[in-house]
């Protein structure tokens, strides 16, 4: 994958930035924070109150223009945390402040390699490193994606259920075209190509992701089925017989109409991101109240996936 940041020299030291996330923001944090480092993301087990997420940055990069020099850490720690104080917003939070850590191993940054295998994240799906090889059995599909982002998040449950719903929906449907909205990396809508839709639609309003989805849309080849973009839900017009998110509750409740007027009536809407319990009563409320009956709901940890079918 390729880096968000100037490419540095070998001997360049990295900085190590480190957040204590609460656990209703821990896939979203630590896919921004992929998406920001181009790197690999390291998270500590979960307890009951959240997780530490860190990110790897290299300094003293050579600068992308002379208009454009490499920042320093400070510099670089400011502008992480006030990505991060935007995506705690969103929940009413602040952010605790992070720690930082100079990392002078040279060869940090191809070490981790070896601790990252392919992996069946859904049957018939395996995601992969761009340097492991890997051989599909019959009936398989393979997304290729490097850490940094597809395992921050690739693994989290919500991405796995919601990858499970849409095949789910692909088995039943045989939809041929999808939205994906929130894509991140591109995950959900690459699956949905990958499992015979014809033409997926897949936008965030992150430009950093839409950069790194369109990156992962290219690497496995799905260009000419797949259209990323930082178009606004409210812009995309048409309805859809498949139609995924993978956000966070508030947003799913604020977007619940948009959502469904863009799911085709007997379509499928798969919702993610969502706590099971109190979250999950709501949106199923706020969504039944608009014509969305619940088909199938899949539960891991504390979270929860909704497939929902508009009457």
């Amino acid at each position: 994958m390729t880096s968000q940041h100037p490419v540095a020299a070998a001997d360049s030291p990295w900085l190590k930035i480190t957040l204590f996330c609460p656990t209703p923001l821990l896939e979203s944090a630590a896919d921004l924070m992929g998406v920001l480092s181009g790197t690999g993301v390291e998270q500590s087990p979960e307890n009951e109150d959240g997780a530490l997420i860190s990110g790897f940055f290299q300094l003293n990069a050579a600068p992308m223009t002379p208009d454009q020099p490499g920042e320093n850490a400070d510099a670089l720690t400011a502008r992480i945390m006030e990505r991060m104080t935007e995506l705690f917003g969103l929940y009413d939070l602040a952010p605790e402040q992070p720690t930082t850590t100079l990392l002078a191993d040279e060869d940090w940054a191809t070490s981790w390699q070896q601790y990252f295998k392919p992996f069946a994240i859904v049957p018939n799906l395996v995601i992969k490193p761009s340097w492991e090889e890997h051989q599909p059995e019959p009936g398989q599909h393979v997304i290729e994606m490097d850490p940094g982002m597809a395992f921050g998040t690739g693994q989290h449950a919500s991405t796995r259920m919601a990858l499970s719903l849409i095949a789910r929906s692909m088995e039943l449907l045989s939809p041929r075209q999808a939205l994906d909205v929130g894509t991140g990396t591109g995950i959900l809508a690459m699956a949905a190509s990958l499992f015979g839709a014809e033409r997926v639609v897949a936008i965030d309003n992150d430009p950093d992701a839409v950069t790194v989805a369109c990156e992962n849309i290219e690497k496995n080849g799905l260009a000419a089925k797949i259209e990323a973009s930082a178009a606004p839900v409210a812009q995309i017009q048409g309805e859809y017989p498949l139609v995924s998110a993978n956000i966070v509750h508030d947003v799913l409740v604020e977007m619940a109409p948009t959502l469904v007027a863009l799911t085709a009536p007997g379509g499928h809407l798969v919702l993610a991101g969502i706590l099971s319990g109190e979250q999950e009563a709501n949106i199923v409320r706020v969504y039944g109240d608009l014509g969305m009956h619940p088909l199938e709901r899949q539960y891991q940890d504390e979270w929860v996936a909704l497939q929902l079918l508009r009457n």
